[in-house]
């Protein structure tokens, strides 16, 4: 319970800290600080609208969006109001780890602590424009240390496929644009052995700009099997991720706090040095 707690209290101090480091302070008469904004350019989103073109999952209810009051009210002020509804993994989101493991925890159980950390990204782009069904390796994820260091425990591993250039072109981005066709899918994901050489490192959370943590073709769905099994959760969709270094940004990925959720939108932010 008490290294818990001290994760826990780790984990605020670096939510903290960055957010310090993105806002600016102005010195003011008499030696008082004050918040001049966000330095917008150390912010990086790496989330995608959520609207009618919003890829989800071939078989899963797509995102709707209505107005429901959106005009000038009989007060004679203006009122907007919609609702919405979707499926939980469908766009930029998230899977709590009771997605494909019993008993782990759901969306609104994981520590915000986890949810902030140090970002890598590995970029394996290059493989995947001859290959759309690459899958990450071992080897990928060790070379990738030979050069930058060993991953940190705690860490947010996040790896650039290249994939994000076909969105929202569903046929290219999933491999089929057919409703309800999950026969026919063909995108880049993570191996077997990659997903549990990241167990051992201690990561927080694994991330992609594809649709899943598995390959297009994946019947098992393995590495959500071994990751959500070791209390990791899984980042998907994600936009923009070639505006990420290698190393030295911090990633927040807040999602909405579904309770009992196996996962749901997230929006992530790159907070770059």
């Amino acid at each position: 319970m008490k290294a818990r707690t001290r994760m826990f209290s780790l984990g605020v101090a670096m939510l903290a800290a960055v957010m310090m480091q993105a806002v600016g302070v102005r010195a003011q008469t008499g030696g008082s600080k004050a918040p001049t904004g966000i330095d917008g350019s150390k912010l990086i989103d790496l989330t995608y609208d959520f609207d009618e073109q919003a890829i989800y999952w071939p078989n899963a209810k797509p995102f709707e969006w209505q107005k429901e009051s959106w005009g000038q009210s009989a007060g004679g002020y203006w009122y907007a109001a919609a609702r919405y509804s979707a499926s939980e993994h469908g766009g930029t989101h998230i899977d709590s780890p009771i997605h494909f493991a019993e008993g782990k925890e759901t969306l609104d159980q994981i520590p915000v602590s986890k949810l902030v950390g140090p970002a890598v990204v590995i970029d394996v782009s290059k493989a995947c424009v001859s290959n759309a069904d690459y899958r990450v390796t071992a080897d990928d994820i060790t070379t990738w240390e030979k050069a930058n260091g060993r991953i940190v425990e705690g860490g947010i591993v996040l790896v650039r496929t290249g994939w994000g250039k076909f969105w929202p072109d569903r046929k290219r981005y999933l491999g089929s644009d057919v409703a309800g066709d999950t026969a026919h899918l063909h995108f880049p994901g993570f191996s077997r052995e990659a997903a549990e050489l990241l167990v051992s490192r201690k990561v927080h959370g694994v991330g992609l700009d594809t649709a899943s943590l598995d390959y297009g073709p994946s019947k098992d769905f393995i590495v959500h099997q071994v990751l959500n099994g070791a209390g990791i959760y899984g980042l998907e969709n994600i936009a923009n991720l070639e505006k990420v270094p290698t190393t030295g940004a911090t990633l927040i990925a807040l999602p909405m706090k579904i309770k009992g959720g196996s996962g749901g939108p997230v929006r992530i932010v790159a907070l770059v040095p």
